[in-house]
C-alpha cells in the first residue's frame, strides 16, 4: 500500500500580519502558469494561483513560498490544469475560471449563491470570494482539502483527504473525518465509517464502541501521516465479533 500523509500545517501569524488588510483581487484580474502566476497575501506568506502538479503540469490552489500546498482546486475531479489553458481569470461577469485557448472555460470555484465581485488572499491562508456588497460568498476555510490551518475548523460531518503523492495533489487513499458524534477518525477512502476500518479515533465522542487497543497510538498515526511508518491494510470486519 502507498504511504500517504495528511498535511496538518502549523503556521503562526504575528499580530502585525493579522492587522493587515487583505489584498483586493478585482474583476478582470488574471494569472498565467509561467509568469505572474499567483496572487499574494499582503505579507507574502500565502499565494493563490498556479503550482507544479505531476511533471510539466500545473494545478491551482493555495500554497506557501516554498510551494507547500495547503488547498487544491477541483480536487474531487482532476486538479491538473488542461494543457491548453492560457490563464486563470476572474471574469468581468463574476466567474473564476481557467481560460482555454480552445474549448470551454473550466470553473475553478463556483459559488452557488451569486456572482463574484472581488476576491482576496488573506494572511491567515484563507482565500475569500465576495459579492457586490462585500459579503463573503465562499471561502477556502469552509472547504478544506488536505490541510487545516491555524484558526480553521473541521466541522462535524466534514473530512479532509490525503494527497495521492508529493507531486500529485489529487485525492489520496486516506481521509480524516470529524464525525457527527464528535469523534475525529482516520479511515481509508471507499470504506464505511465503521470501527473496524479506523486507523485512529480521538475518542472524543460521547457514545461509541471503538476499542483503543485495536488502533495505533496517536504517535504512530502522526508517523504514518508523515510517511515515516508504512501503513498496513485495515483489519477485516469479520475479525471483530
Amino acid at each position: 500500500m502507498s504511504i500517504l500523509k495528511i498535511l496538518l500545517l502549523l503556521v503562526i501569524s504575528t499580530a502585525t500580519e493579522a492587522q493587515r488588510r487583505p489584498a483586493n483581487i478585482t474583476l478582470g484580474s488574471s494569472l498565467t502558469p509561467t509568469s505572474n502566476s499567483s496572487w499574494l497575501s499582503p505579507s507574502g506568506v500565502y499565494a493563490f494561483g498556479f503550482f507544479p502538479q505531476h511533471v510539466n503540469s500545473y494545478a491551482v490552489g493555495i500554497f506557501l513560498p516554498d510551494k507547500t500546498v495547503v488547498w487544491t482546486a477541483n480536487r474531487d475531479t482532476n486538479p491538473t490544469v488542461p494543457a491548453d489553458v492560457a490563464s486563470l481569470l476572474l471574469t468581468p461577469e463574476g466567474r473564476l475560471v481557467l481560460r482555454r485557448r480552445q474549448g470551454q472555460d473550466v470553473d475553478v470555484i463556483s459559488p452557488s449563491i451569486t456572482t463574484i465581485a472581488s476576491a482576496s488572499m488573506n494572511d491567515n491562508g484563507n482565500f475569500v470570494l465576495y459579492d457586490s456588497d462585500s459579503r463573503i460568498i465562499w471561502q477556502s476555510f469552509d472547504n478544506p482539502t488536505n490541510t487545516l490551518l491555524p484558526g480553521q475548523r473541521l466541522l462535524r460531518g466534514k473530512e479532509i483527504f490525503s494527497s495521492a503523492s508529493e507531486t500529485d495533489h489529487g485525492r489520496g487513499n486516506f481521509r480524516l473525518k470529524m464525525q457527527t458524534d464528535g469523534n475525529l477518525v482516520q479511515y481509508p477512502i471507499n470504506m464505511p465509517d465503521a470501527p473496524p476500518y479506523a486507523y485512529y479515533a480521538s475518542e472524543t465522542n460521547t457514545v461509541g464502541n471503538y476499542d483503543p487497543s485495536l488502533r495505533p497510538t496517536m504517535k504512530n498515526v502522526l508517523l504514518m501521516l508523515e510517511g515515516i511508518v508504512e501503513i498496513s491494510e485495515p483489519p477485516s470486519p469479520t475479525s471483530f465479533s
